[in-house]
């Protein structure tokens, strides 16, 4: 079982951003991380590769700063890291991404002669959100995809996996290698011992670069190449405070609040 985990370094989502004076993130006190359906995504490729005796393979896209969370990978089930880095691939959109990804893919296959037989993404990024680079990576690879995921097994070459919807759940079925991406299971990314993050520093990380990855369309990657741009961030509008509404007893309570309701033309 070899399993490729595509991850990507964001802000932290736990804090709270703002823009600074030219309209961009301030970013200047917001530690990186990795993103955290890629985490859901790395513990249940880790948690398949132990049933079946594997091995798990990080990818990257991104700038040395990454290179910390590749290695708190290697502390939570990744085998192998590697760090795709090149000014050229600056500003890609979805669709450079995921080509990108595609020969990066190619070429750790090549050096290790070992063939993916699944190839992991959380469903979406927390900075932008945007959920296309899975879906576009199986198009690149001529493979299945089964999107936002929240259980998986394999059987020989068949998947099957356990789709969340917005109605509820349905069981997909694909065949390997095939390109799966995860959504929050029920369960949590595991914490790193002490001893695997002293092992993780000492395992090296691979670099790749524009001329290591030989079939990477030049036409789709860059910012110049980007067909998905973004014209303008701004912040959500403030949402008022809430009427605390506590009467001498419940029934009063509730009286008034459907008054205040009825005053506001909501019903």
């Amino acid at each position: 079982m070899n399993i490729l985990v595509c991850i990507k370094q964001v802000p932290d989502d736990s804090v709270e951003i703002h823009l600074n004076g030219e309209g961009a993130p301030d970013l200047a006190n917001v530690t990186p991380v990795v993103n955290a359906f890629d985490t859901y995504a790395l513990e249940m490729a880790a948690r398949l590769k132990e049933s079946s005796e594997g091995e798990v393979t990080v990818v990257c896209v991104g700038e040395d700063g990454a290179k910390n969370s590749l290695k708190n990978c290697l502390a939570v089930g990744a085998d192998y890291a590697y760090l795709i880095k090149d000014d050229a691939f600056t500003g890609s959109d979805s669709r450079g991404i995921s080509n990108i990804l595609k020969n990066a893919a190619a070429k750790i296959e090549a050096e290790t002669g070992k063939k993916f037989d699944l190839v992991f993404c959380g469903k979406e990024a927390t900075d932008a959100a945007l959920g296309q680079a899975g879906p576009m990576l199986a198009e690149e690879l001529g493979v299945g995809v089964i999107t936002n995921i929240t259980e998986i097994a394999l059987d020989g070459d068949k998947v099957t996996a356990k789709q969340e919807t917005e109605e509820g759940y349905r069981t997909v079925e694909t065949s390997a290698p095939c390109v799966v991406t995860v959504t929050k299971p029920e369960y949590d990314p595991r914490y790193p011992t002490i001893k695997n993050k002293m092992a993780a520093r000492k395992k090296p990380i691979g670099d790749l670069a524009m001329g290591d990855l030989a079939d990477v369309a030049a036409d789709k990657v860059g910012e110049a190449n980007a067909q998905v741009k973004t014209l303008k961030l701004y912040e959500p509008a403030k949402k008022e405070a809430g009427v605390k509404i506590q009467e001498e007893t419940e029934e009063d309570s509730a009286l008034k609040a459907v008054a205040m309701m009825a005053d506001a033309k909501v019903f």
